[in-house]
């Protein structure tokens, strides 16, 4: 089973950052997703970013250019860099992994972090 803590969100002013934290424990898996999920209520929950175990990372165009995705291997850690944020990037962000065991995928959510961006 994997374990995903959250931390770094809080209250921004238009054009600010945030870097958002991702601490996983619980099993390895070499085969695997992992990325940053965003929801606001009344709307469906958005993926934003992604990497592969294969290395590839999309973003979503709303975020493209403004956000990046990292991982720390030896923290077991994935990060979300998100600059010059906008007052619609006010939302709900979960972190995520799937991995692949027991002949298929299991997903897996943090608890969530608020991203308030306001004057």
């Amino acid at each position: 089973q994997v374990q995903l803590v959250e931390s770094g969100g809080g209250l921004v002013q238009p054009g600010g950052s945030l870097r958002l934290s991702c601490a996983a424990s619980g099993s390895i898996f070499t085969i695997y997703t992992m990325g940053w999920y965003r929801q606001v209520p009344g709307k469906q929950r958005e993926l934003i970013a992604r990497k592969t175990s294969g290395g590839i990372t999309t973003y979503a165009d709303s975020v493209k250019g403004r956000i990046t995705l990292s991982r720390d291997n030896a923290k077991n850690t994935m990060y979300l860099q998100m600059n010059n944020l906008k007052p619609e990037d006010t939302a709900v962000y979960y972190c995520h992994r799937d991995v692949y065991a027991d002949s298929g995928w299991s997903t897996f959510w943090g608890q969530g972090t608020q991203d308030t961006v306001s004057s």
